[in-house]
This record gives C-alpha cells, sequence and structure tokens, in this order.
C-alpha cells in the first residue's frame, strides 16, 4: 500500500473516496463534516438521511455528488474523555471500517482527515498514531491512502507518527513489509 501525506483541502481531493468526520446523525455539522457536505452539495444531505445515522467506531459510504471523490465514507469518532473509555479502540476501528466500506465499492485510493481532533477534542499526537499503525496495519485492497492534514499542526503529527517509516512530507512511500 502507498500512504501519502499532505497539507491540503480535503474536499479537493480526487481519490476514489474520502473520509468525512462526521456526526452520529450524518447530517451534517461543523469542522470537516460541513465542508463536505457544503462542497458536495445538497444530495449528500438527502441521502444520508436515508442511512439511519452511524455508530460511534462505525462507517457508511455514500456517493460523492459534486466532490471529485466518487465516494463518501462517513465515520463516527470518539469524543476524547481522557482515553480511559474505549476511545483508541473506536477511533482505529474508523479506520478499519473506512477502508472497510471503500473496499466494499472497489475503491483503489482513499483520503483520510485526522479524525476525532476538532471540536472531539481527541490528542492529535496520539490519534495520529493509530491512525498510521492502523492503516499500516490493515487487510485491504486499498492501493493508496492519502492523511490530508488542514494546517502545519497536523502535518507535523503526522509526520512524527510516519518518521518510522522514513517519511518525508509530500512524498509517496511504500511501507516494507
Amino acid at each position: 500500500m502507498l500512504i501519502e501525506l499532505v497539507l491540503d483541502d480535503i474536499t479537493r481531493q480526487s481519490t476514489d473516496a474520502i473520509v468525512n468526520a462526521a456526526n452520529e446523525s450524518l447530517l451534517g455539522g461543523s469542522g470537516f463534516d460541513g465542508a463536505i457536505h457544503r462542497a458536495a452539495g445538497p444530495e449528500l444531505l438527502d441521502y444520508c438521511r436515508t442511512l439511519g445515522g452511524c455508530a460511534t467506531g462505525q462507517a457508511k459510504i455514500a456517493p460523492g455528488f459534486r466532490l471529485p471523490a466518487k465516494w463518501v465514507v462517513l465515520t463516527v469518532g470518539p469524543v476524547w474523555y481522557g482515553g480511559g473509555q474505549g476511545e483508541a479502540e473506536l477511533l482505529a476501528c474508523c479506520y478499519t471500517q473506512s477502508l472497510a466500506r471503500a473496499d466494499e465499492v472497489g475503491a483503489a485510493s482513499i483520503a483520510f482527515p485526522a479524525i476525532s481532533t476538532g471540536v472531539y477534542g481527541y490528542p492529535i499526537e496520539l490519534a495520529t498514531h493509530i491512525a498510521v499503525d492502523t492503516v499500516r496495519g490493515a487487510t485491504t485492497d486499498i492501493a493508496m491512502v492519502r492523511f490530508v492534514c488542514f494546517d502545519n499542526v497536523t502535518a507535523a503529527a503526522y509526520q512524527s507518527a510516519m518518521e518510522t517509516g522514513g517519511f518525508v512530507l509530500g512524498r509517496s512511500v511504500t511501507p516494507s513489509a
């Protein structure tokens, strides 16, 4: 699997799928969720109304509508309560479930934001290590995973998490098995 790290806007990614860090209703919100809903157009909201929500740690899939990506994977990350309420396991599930939903529609590439690190308060350093470790260890047919960073702080956290693989910001690498 090829892994990329970029500083960019997730709504502009031309991967087969992008991941939306959604709330349990899947009906839009603030942060990445709101930005993805705005960029996809009102059709995404209409479609999400048919999905019946989503539990924390799970994922559902929707068409990308007006986005460059063909698919939107909607996942609900955990709220950070200090780390003692299963937050790490739920966050890891967000990544594995998102990859599974993308596999189901035959996506070869997927772009992830830093799930749960915004209003849900998950510490960025912990969240990025979970993201990188989970993706590296996942069983998936996805050929390329892109971590899309909103700002330099997030990019630095991913860079730190990726250092064990000799990763350099903005370059693609194929992790050794």
